[in-house]
């Protein structure tokens, strides 16, 4: 199997090696596969490459002088041309291991290979899908984030670890993303806050990851492309096996068609009563709940916890795989379903039934996430893989009844199909990003959900009214946004 070895950190793919301000090294490796003017040509000649690229010609002339082409490009050339990456950054096989200061390699499913820094803790990680997060805070919170079970995240953001880690921004006691990418080296902590800098909390939580990487290039390869299987190799000794690597990061199945909640769920129920985090006093205690609601954790986050309880709720938390009677057994004045990660059609095996004899029970239920795209099935619609998913901190939604938009924070890379909605369910939210669905209602049953984070920890506060609108509909009010 050949070795596709693509840049780290820079712009441009040629053959030379660069140590860059931060102290990490870069290996550049020049385009094989074609030559620069083939290039030119398929993409229409000198004027019509500086069009689709949006550059100058002059940008052009300097393709052909230097050799090479920023990365930045690639996917506009992939698109053309019908190229795939690996014909743009091909190179001979490293045969006597990584570049000079690289220690850790991010393993795409192709077999592209992209060197970096490793830091946390090393080895390697499991097979999961390449995603890409848009948030500018909330690092810890992301990695925490039970939803990224199965998935390596991107930080588009440059200065991760800058507000260092501490114990109150988790959103899980395990983390389970599988690893990060970064572009810089993990920044110094530099917050009041913080009890650890962001190395010391990673390792200490078995975590790894890799810096040095051209984010920019890579961020674009997902969006243009989609997901890749990736994993990182971050090994102890400096050995590495890169056709094993490859072929493991080739063989995962995906996420279509796979069950993560039981993975990330409790096994056993609990009640929950810290309210949100407030400045000055920290978390509070709810200590006189008007209402019960029985949460159902399919990889529930904290701060959604947090926010029932300071809305008035008693919480009680039960596992993924509750049944209805279950779940009724505790006399709830509603239901909530969490977020969570994975295919919900394979989640949907076992919480449909479930949330359907809640609803044949007569008992308001509300949805966030996996829980919005389970109540959907379990109403009898479907749900599909996103192209690119969204995940970020700043994400726009359009309230269809009242046309508010909400910046939101979101977490997802399945949708529900709004046209497989029965009767009686609406839409009542669309992404202004791709126009997919980001919330339903069913107003007979009592019933309504969101695709993205109300509790927006990290992220903006205006969804926060949901959680209001949730004990509304259980006291039987009407809440206008």
């Amino acid at each position: 199997m050949r070795h596709q070895v693509a840049s780290l950190g820079g712009n441009n793919f040629r053959t030379s090696d660069k140590k860059i301000d931060n102290g990490l090294f870069i290996q550049y490796h020049k385009i094989m596969a074609i030559s620069i003017s083939d290039l030119i040509d398929r993409l229409g000649g000198p004027d019509e490459a500086a069009k689709r690229t949006g550059v100058t010609t002059e940008a052009v002339r300097k393709w052909r002088s230097a050799g090479a082409i920023p990365s930045r490009h690639f996917p506009v050339i992939m698109a053309a041309t019908g190229l795939a990456f690996a014909d743009l950054a091909e190179a001979e096989p490293l045969t006597d291991g990584p570049p000079s200061g690289a220690n850790a390699a991010l393993v795409l499913g192709d077999g592209s290979v992209f060197w970096g820094v490793g830091f946390g803790a090393h080895g390697t990680t499991l097979p999961a899908e390449l995603c890409f997060s848009t948030g500018m805070t909330g690092y810890q919170e992301t990695i925490t984030d039970p939803s990224f079970a199965g998935q390596i995240i991107t930080f588009t953001f440059p200065h991760i670890g800058n507000v260092g880690t501490n114990d109150e921004d988790i959103e899980c006691t395990t983390p389970a993303a599988g690893g990060i990418v970064l572009k810089q080296d993990i920044s110094a902590p530099s917050s009041w806050r913080a009890s650890a800098n962001l190395q010391t909390w990673l390792g200490k939580h078995g975590l790894r990851g890799i810096c040095g990487i051209d984010t920019r290039a890579l961020t674009l390869l997902i969006r243009d492309s989609g997901p890749p299987n990736a994993l990182i190799a971050y090994p102890a000794d400096g050995k590495f096996d890169i056709p094993a690597l490859q072929a493991q990061a080739a063989d995962w199945p995906g996420l279509a068609g796979m069950d993560l909640a039981k993975r990330v769920s409790c096994t056993q129920g609990y009640e929950w009563d810290e309210t949100v985090w407030a400045l000055g006093s920290g978390f509070g205690r709810q200590t006189s709940p008007r209402k019960t609601v029985v949460a159902v954790d399919y990889g529930a986050k904290r701060n959604i916890l947090r926010s029932l309880a300071s809305a008035g709720c008693r919480v009680i938390v039960v596992p993924a795989t509750s049944d209805a009677e279950a779940i009724l057994r505790h006399k709830p004045d509603g239901v909530f379903l969490s977020n969570g990660p994975g295919d919900p059609a394979a989640t949907a095996e076992y919480a449909v039934p479930a949330i359907q004899g809640v609803m044949a029970a007569g008992v308001p239920i509300f949805g966030i996430c996996l829980g919005h795209q389970l109540l959907a099935h379990a109403l009898g619609a479907r749900t599909y893989k996103l192209d690119r998913g969204h995940r970020g901190a700043n994400q726009p939604v359009k309230e269809l009844a009242t046309g508010k938009v909400e910046i939101t924070s979101q977490n997802h890379g399945f949708a529900v199909d709004a046209k497989s909605l029965p009767a009686g369910v609406e839409v009542t939210h669309v992404s202004l990003f791709d126009g997919s669905n980001e919330g339903i209602a069913c107003p007979a049953k009592r019933v309504f959900s969101v695709q993205y984070h109300p509790e927006a920890s990290p992220g903006p506060s205006d969804a926060h009214h949901l959680f209001g609108r949730f004990m509304d509909l259980m006291t039987g009010q009407t809440r206008q946004s």
